[in-house]
């Protein structure tokens, strides 16, 4: 597992060829929908010791192999990001709050409750203001109201936010920190996704020779935070790295959810799982640790789906997987993949691309 990354120029060629980068890439959303549906069941039950299953149930209830909703709104976050869009920008977060706003309306099931209530709240703002507005405001009001707003639900969608400019570790980090703070305000929930983000893009863009425990890296980001919250950064993350981590009872915050999510995928290398057994491994011992379980797994599925590629994710998983907007794993997949090469084309080349005016596949 590598543990710092050297500094290196904010904007950067990619390391990996294209089509690797498209490869795993396709299983970062792939693998947050099998997290997220491996955890399901056991969301807030009883810790289970052995190997959890798609079973379905939890807090939906779900049908077997039914992501939740933290698969549900990286989806919705996907479907912006696909266009090859600058999420920093006003349009792109009012397309964002939209689509959220419209997943609520539609009646969805077993929101996380910070969500609800900004979502819920945006909805009932009257106003003329934009849709990205209502919802921040939203947030910034549940924010002041409450003094807290870093719960774990944004953690899932980072997976999609290390994917939109992999060329790029400050666009990706100001992309993040943008999204997350549309319904997250507090700070530390923009850090844990600008941290997760950037492993994402690391794990993406790495040498094709690299081990999968060699494409982790999750200090690498810690140098894009704020100076005065870097230190306590890296002693959360030096504390998830130990050997005997034992994981937070409740990970419901993001810090804890973070935490719980690296111990997963530490403990998963430390023990030189083979590369074919890595994904399943990690993500069940997300399960396994209890709590908020479809979250964490979610988290640890998009870092694991970039870091194996989608090849790598246990088939009998991905035939299961589907859910909200009616979607299935070769969704996901080829979703995943454009948003990474979108990042690479520009918005202008992936929109004539999707149009089939041009060929992308000549680029390798």
């Amino acid at each position: 597992m590598v543990m710092k990354q050297p500094p290196t120029s904010n904007l950067q060629k990619p390391r990996a060829s294209r089509v690797d980068i498209a490869a795993r890439a396709a299983g970062v959303l792939v693998g947050t929908a099998c997290g997220d549906a491996l955890g399901v069941p056991y969301e807030f039950a009883p810790k289970v010791q052995i190997a959890p299953s798609m079973r379905g149930g939890g807090m939906g209830p779900y049908r077997a192999g039914e992501w939740s909703d933290d698969t549900q709104l990286a989806v919705a976050l996907a479907e912006v990001a696909v266009t090859g869009a600058n999420l920093q920008s006003k349009a792109s977060l009012d397309n964002v709050a939209e689509r959220m706003l419209r997943w609520l309306k539609a009646g969805a099931t077993d929101v996380d409750s910070q969500t609800r209530v900004i979502l819920q709240g945006a909805l009932d703002d009257e106003t003329d203001r934009s849709p990205a507005h209502k919802v921040a405001a939203s947030a910034a009001y549940f924010h002041k109201r409450t003094g807290r707003s870093a719960g774990n639900g944004i953690l899932p969608r980072a997976g999609v936010l290390g994917l939109t400019r992999v060329h790029s570790r400050q666009l990706t980090s100001e992309a993040a920190r943008a999204v997350s703070c549309l319904t997250h305000p507090d700070p530390l929930a923009g850090d844990a996704v600008v941290l997760w983000a950037e492993a994402v893009r690391y794990a993406v863009t790495a040498p094709a020779g690299s081990t999968w425990a060699g494409r982790i890296n999750i200090e690498g980001g810690i140098d894009l935070l704020p100076l005065h919250r870097q230190k306590q950064w890296r002693q959360w993350v030096e504390e998830a790295l130990e050997r005997y981590f034992a994981p937070p009872s409740d990970n419901t915050y993001v810090v804890s959810a973070f935490q719980a999510a690296l111990g997963a995928i530490a403990a998963t290398a430390l023990e030189e799982v083979p590369l074919k057994r890595a994904f399943a491994q990690a993500t069940s011992r997300a399960v396994q640790a209890g709590g908020d379980t479809d979250t964490v797994a979610a988290a640890v599925g998009a870092l694991m789906g970039a870091v194996v590629g989608a090849s790598n994710i246990p088939p009998e998983w991905v035939k299961k997987i589907h859910g909200w907007p009616g979607l299935r794993a070769t969704d996901l997949h080829d979703m995943g993949a454009g948003i990474a090469i979108a990042g690479i084309v520009g918005q202008k080349a992936m929109a004539q691309a999707l149009a089939g005016e041009i060929d992308l596949e000549g680029d390798k």
